[in-house]
Protein backbone atom coordinates (compact mmCIF):
# COMPACT_ATOMS: atom_id res chain seq x y z
CA UNK A 1 0.00 0.00 0.00
CA UNK A 2 1.46 3.12 -1.16
CA UNK A 3 1.89 5.98 1.76
CA UNK A 4 0.53 9.46 0.65
CA UNK A 5 0.69 12.13 2.77
CA UNK A 6 1.53 15.67 1.06
CA UNK A 7 0.51 15.95 -2.46
CA UNK A 8 -0.56 19.40 -3.51
CA UNK A 9 -4.53 20.36 -3.67
CA UNK A 10 -5.96 19.93 -7.45
CA UNK A 11 -7.63 22.73 -8.40
CA UNK A 12 -11.65 22.60 -7.59
CA UNK A 13 -13.89 22.02 -10.59
CA UNK A 14 -16.49 24.70 -11.17
CA UNK A 15 -19.27 22.32 -10.96
CA UNK A 16 -20.61 21.19 -7.74
CA UNK A 17 -23.60 19.02 -8.62
CA UNK A 18 -23.81 15.15 -8.57
CA UNK A 19 -23.67 15.38 -12.57
CA UNK A 20 -20.57 17.42 -12.17
CA UNK A 21 -18.77 15.08 -9.68
CA UNK A 22 -18.85 12.67 -11.98
CA UNK A 23 -17.57 14.57 -14.41
CA UNK A 24 -14.66 15.31 -12.53
CA UNK A 25 -14.09 12.42 -11.64
CA UNK A 26 -13.84 11.05 -15.43
CA UNK A 27 -11.66 14.02 -16.48
CA UNK A 28 -8.97 13.70 -13.71
CA UNK A 29 -9.07 10.07 -14.37
CA UNK A 30 -8.13 10.86 -17.71
CA UNK A 31 -5.47 14.22 -16.83
CA UNK A 32 -3.69 11.20 -14.81
CA UNK A 33 -4.73 11.91 -11.79
CA UNK A 34 -4.82 8.46 -9.35
CA UNK A 35 -7.94 7.08 -9.35
CA UNK A 36 -8.78 6.97 -6.08
CA UNK A 37 -8.06 10.70 -4.65
CA UNK A 38 -10.25 11.64 -7.81
CA UNK A 39 -12.61 9.04 -6.66
CA UNK A 40 -12.97 10.97 -3.11
CA UNK A 41 -12.85 14.64 -4.99
CA UNK A 42 -15.55 13.50 -6.24
CA UNK A 43 -17.44 12.48 -3.28
CA UNK A 44 -16.46 15.62 -1.89
CA UNK A 45 -18.50 17.27 -4.56
CA UNK A 46 -21.64 14.67 -4.89
CA UNK A 47 -25.14 16.23 -3.62
CA UNK A 48 -27.80 13.55 -3.44
CA UNK A 49 -28.71 12.13 -0.11
CA UNK A 50 -30.24 9.01 -2.18
CA UNK A 51 -30.95 8.64 -5.83
CA UNK A 52 -32.43 5.45 -7.94
CA UNK A 53 -30.36 4.99 -10.84
CA UNK A 54 -30.57 2.29 -13.19
CA UNK A 55 -33.57 0.76 -11.54
CA UNK A 56 -31.56 0.29 -7.99
CA UNK A 57 -32.30 2.45 -5.29
CA UNK A 58 -29.19 4.10 -3.16
CA UNK A 59 -29.65 5.87 0.12
CA UNK A 60 -26.11 7.06 0.95
CA UNK A 61 -26.97 8.95 4.24
CA UNK A 62 -28.82 7.01 6.78
CA UNK A 63 -31.00 9.03 9.22
CA UNK A 64 -30.21 11.51 7.63
CA UNK A 65 -26.78 11.40 9.66
CA UNK A 66 -24.59 8.73 8.68
CA UNK A 67 -23.00 8.65 5.34
CA UNK A 68 -22.36 5.39 3.78
CA UNK A 69 -19.74 6.30 1.40
CA UNK A 70 -18.62 3.51 0.02
CA UNK A 71 -21.92 3.22 -1.12
CA UNK A 72 -21.84 6.35 -3.11
CA UNK A 73 -18.08 5.33 -4.00
CA UNK A 74 -19.47 1.90 -5.54
CA UNK A 75 -21.94 4.03 -7.93
CA UNK A 76 -19.03 6.40 -8.64
CA UNK A 77 -16.57 4.18 -10.06
CA UNK A 78 -19.66 2.52 -12.07
CA UNK A 79 -19.17 5.68 -14.04
CA UNK A 80 -15.68 5.00 -14.87
CA UNK A 81 -15.22 1.29 -14.26
CA UNK A 82 -13.66 0.21 -17.36
CA UNK A 83 -10.75 2.88 -16.30
CA UNK A 84 -10.08 1.12 -12.58
CA UNK A 85 -7.45 -1.59 -12.14
CA UNK A 86 -10.07 -4.18 -11.06
CA UNK A 87 -8.04 -5.73 -8.25
CA UNK A 88 -7.67 -2.47 -6.62
CA UNK A 89 -11.41 -1.76 -7.12
CA UNK A 90 -13.00 -4.55 -5.47
CA UNK A 91 -10.03 -4.75 -2.44
CA UNK A 92 -11.57 -0.82 -2.08
CA UNK A 93 -15.66 -1.87 -2.30
CA UNK A 94 -15.65 -5.42 -1.04
CA UNK A 95 -12.72 -4.91 1.95
CA UNK A 96 -12.56 -0.94 2.75
CA UNK A 97 -8.73 -1.41 1.97
CA UNK A 98 -7.85 1.70 -0.09
CA UNK A 99 -5.33 2.01 -2.85
CA UNK A 100 -3.63 4.61 -1.19
CA UNK A 101 -2.59 5.34 2.79
CA UNK A 102 -4.52 8.83 3.37
CA UNK A 103 -3.89 10.93 6.59
CA UNK A 104 -7.25 11.50 8.50
CA UNK A 105 -6.39 15.52 7.39
CA UNK A 106 -6.30 14.38 3.52
CA UNK A 107 -9.31 12.16 3.65
CA UNK A 108 -11.20 14.80 5.42
CA UNK A 109 -10.04 17.82 2.72
CA UNK A 110 -10.75 15.16 0.03
CA UNK A 111 -14.89 14.73 0.98
CA UNK A 112 -15.34 17.52 2.83
CA UNK A 113 -15.26 18.50 6.91
CA UNK A 114 -19.53 17.70 6.63
CA UNK A 115 -18.87 14.12 4.87
CA UNK A 116 -16.24 13.56 7.60
CA UNK A 117 -18.27 14.00 10.57
CA UNK A 118 -20.46 11.81 8.76
CA UNK A 119 -18.39 9.00 7.79
CA UNK A 120 -17.75 8.91 11.52
CA UNK A 121 -20.95 8.69 12.41
CA UNK A 122 -21.37 5.52 9.95
CA UNK A 123 -18.66 4.05 11.51
CA UNK A 124 -19.23 3.87 15.17
CA UNK A 125 -23.04 3.79 14.37
CA UNK A 126 -23.19 1.34 11.83
CA UNK A 127 -19.96 -0.14 11.32
CA UNK A 128 -18.99 -0.71 14.77
CA UNK A 129 -22.56 -1.57 15.83
CA UNK A 130 -22.59 -4.47 13.73
CA UNK A 131 -19.33 -5.75 14.86
CA UNK A 132 -20.01 -5.54 18.18
CA UNK A 133 -23.29 -7.84 17.77
CA UNK A 134 -20.62 -9.95 15.86
CA UNK A 135 -18.44 -9.85 18.65
CA UNK A 136 -20.95 -10.99 21.68
CA UNK A 137 -22.26 -13.31 19.16
CA UNK A 138 -18.56 -15.36 19.31
CA UNK A 139 -18.97 -15.18 23.27
CA UNK A 140 -22.05 -16.72 23.33
CA UNK A 141 -21.33 -18.94 21.39
CA UNK A 142 -18.19 -20.09 23.25
CA UNK A 143 -19.56 -19.71 26.35
CA UNK A 144 -22.34 -22.67 24.75
CA UNK A 145 -19.65 -25.04 23.38
CA UNK A 146 -17.87 -24.59 26.62
CA UNK A 147 -20.95 -25.71 28.76
CA UNK A 148 -21.52 -28.60 25.98
CA UNK A 149 -24.26 -26.97 24.63
CA UNK A 150 -24.60 -27.08 20.62
CA UNK A 151 -28.17 -25.56 19.81
CA UNK A 152 -28.39 -21.84 18.76
CA UNK A 153 -31.75 -22.14 19.41
CA UNK A 154 -32.77 -17.82 20.83
CA UNK A 155 -28.51 -17.30 20.17
CA UNK A 156 -29.58 -13.84 18.70
CA UNK A 157 -32.02 -13.07 21.54
CA UNK A 158 -29.46 -13.58 23.84
CA UNK A 159 -26.80 -11.19 22.19
CA UNK A 160 -29.36 -8.48 22.08
CA UNK A 161 -30.35 -8.85 25.61
CA UNK A 162 -26.60 -8.78 26.87
CA UNK A 163 -25.77 -5.89 24.72
CA UNK A 164 -28.87 -3.89 24.98
CA UNK A 165 -31.06 -4.93 27.38
CA UNK A 166 -34.13 -6.63 25.00
CA UNK A 167 -34.39 -9.01 22.49
CA UNK A 168 -33.76 -8.26 18.69
CA UNK A 169 -37.66 -8.47 18.12
CA UNK A 170 -38.76 -6.21 21.06
CA UNK A 171 -36.22 -3.40 19.89
CA UNK A 172 -36.71 -3.74 16.20
CA UNK A 173 -40.36 -3.34 16.81
CA UNK A 174 -39.64 -0.15 19.30
CA UNK A 175 -37.31 1.50 16.05
CA UNK A 176 -40.26 1.34 13.94
CA UNK A 177 -42.73 2.59 16.32
CA UNK A 178 -40.37 5.43 17.09
CA UNK A 179 -40.20 5.87 13.19
CA UNK A 180 -43.93 5.39 12.23
CA UNK A 181 -42.36 2.74 9.91
CA UNK A 182 -44.63 -0.65 9.07
CA UNK A 183 -44.33 -3.70 11.63
CA UNK A 184 -43.20 -5.81 8.51
CA UNK A 185 -41.90 -9.38 8.74
CA UNK A 186 -38.92 -8.82 6.27
CA UNK A 187 -36.66 -5.63 6.52
CA UNK A 188 -34.48 -4.27 3.43
CA UNK A 189 -30.78 -3.98 3.80
CA UNK A 190 -30.97 0.04 3.89
CA UNK A 191 -33.43 -0.71 6.45
CA UNK A 192 -30.92 -3.28 8.68
CA UNK A 193 -28.11 -0.23 8.53
CA UNK A 194 -30.93 2.38 10.15
CA UNK A 195 -31.58 -0.16 12.70
CA UNK A 196 -28.46 -0.60 13.94
CA UNK A 197 -27.61 3.17 13.85
CA UNK A 198 -30.50 3.36 16.11
CA UNK A 199 -29.22 0.57 18.04
CA UNK A 200 -26.05 2.50 18.47
CA UNK A 201 -27.90 5.33 19.93
CA UNK A 202 -30.15 3.63 21.84
CA UNK A 203 -26.86 1.99 23.58
CA UNK A 204 -25.97 5.47 24.50
CA UNK A 205 -28.93 6.49 25.99
CA UNK A 206 -29.54 3.27 28.09
CA UNK A 207 -26.24 1.92 28.89
CA UNK A 208 -23.65 2.50 31.75
CA UNK A 209 -20.98 4.59 30.21
CA UNK A 210 -18.31 1.80 31.25
CA UNK A 211 -20.15 -0.58 29.56
CA UNK A 212 -20.82 1.62 26.47
CA UNK A 213 -17.21 2.02 26.17
CA UNK A 214 -16.04 -1.61 26.99
CA UNK A 215 -18.28 -2.67 24.28
CA UNK A 216 -17.27 0.15 21.57
CA UNK A 217 -13.54 -1.16 22.44
CA UNK A 218 -14.35 -5.13 21.69
CA UNK A 219 -16.04 -4.04 18.60
CA UNK A 220 -13.06 -2.06 17.67
CA UNK A 221 -10.75 -5.18 18.43
CA UNK A 222 -12.85 -7.47 16.14
CA UNK A 223 -12.55 -5.08 13.31
CA UNK A 224 -8.61 -4.73 13.49
CA UNK A 225 -8.71 -8.91 14.20
CA UNK A 226 -10.74 -9.68 10.71
CA UNK A 227 -8.14 -7.37 8.70
CA UNK A 228 -10.85 -4.80 7.90
CA UNK A 229 -12.38 -1.46 9.23
CA UNK A 230 -14.56 -0.88 6.61
CA UNK A 231 -13.21 2.42 6.09
CA UNK A 232 -10.20 4.35 6.05
CA UNK A 233 -9.55 6.51 9.72
CA UNK A 234 -9.49 5.77 13.40
CA UNK A 235 -10.82 8.47 15.62
CA UNK A 236 -11.92 8.50 19.20
CA UNK A 237 -15.35 8.42 20.34
CA UNK A 238 -16.70 10.87 23.05
CA UNK A 239 -18.79 9.30 25.35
Amino acid sequence: MTEVHNQSTPAQPTSSDSAGAIKHLEQAISSGQHWYIALLEAIGLWTQNEETHNGRHYQYLIDGQAFDWLLLAERLCQAVDDRLPEAEKLALLFHGQPPLKLSNSKFKALIGSTKYRQYLNYFYGITVEEALVLAVQEEVRKEKRTLGYNKEHNLTNEVYQRIYGATRPVLLKSFRREKAYPQLRSISLTGLKEFSYWLFNYRLKHCDKAKVASDTKKALERLGANGSHRGLVAAELEI
